[in-house]
């Protein structure tokens, strides 16, 4: 036991060696916490999604620095991890609950007008629109653009007219 103690130190006065030790714990496990909660943590990012991301990020870090004992905060990682899974899954089955917690996506552009009200609410501008147009749709042509929308996870897309 006492190598365990050597090897990854206790408390917050530690060495490189022990921090770094820990990091390696941190990562792997960090690793299977993600792969628990599964893709969308990583793969949407939506409000939902990136909560995960802080969460974990801040707690898991407090391991790594001896700030906090390592089992209550792994504990706490898992938990935080099951409940992002069981809201995923309640998002999933549930439209009205999805756009509580993710939001609607919003419609900026249409019929080759900004909709103004939409663009407040969204807080962007024109410039910031037509970045998105020429990103996604490859073209600052509005007369080549149907709608704009702002997607739940703030992502601007474009449906080009047929």
């Amino acid at each position: 036991m006492d190598w365990v103690l050597q090897l990854f130190g206790q408390g917050k006065d530690l060495t490189a060696l022990q921090m770094s030790m820990r990091g390696i714990v941190v990562f792997v496990l960090a690793l299977a916490l993600i792969r628990i909660s599964g893709r969308r943590s990583f793969g949407l990012h939506t409000p939902l999604d990136n909560i995960i991301t802080i969460l974990l990020g801040a707690v898991l870090s407090r391991t790594v620095v001896g700030a906090s004992p390592f089992v209550p905060v792994i504990i706490c990682c898992l938990v935080i991890v099951l409940i992002h899974r069981l809201l995923g899954a309640l998002v999933s089955r549930n439209e009205r609950l999805g756009n509580f917690i993710e939001g609607k996506k919003m419609l900026l552009f249409k019929d080759g007008h900004f909709i103004d009200d939409n663009m407040k609410r969204a807080q962007v501008c024109k410039e910031n629109i037509m970045q998105g147009i020429r990103e996604s749709a490859l073209t600052d042509d509005l007369s080549k653009i149907e709608r704009v929308y702002m997607e739940r996870n703030g992502v601007i897309s474009v449906i080009k007219k047929q």
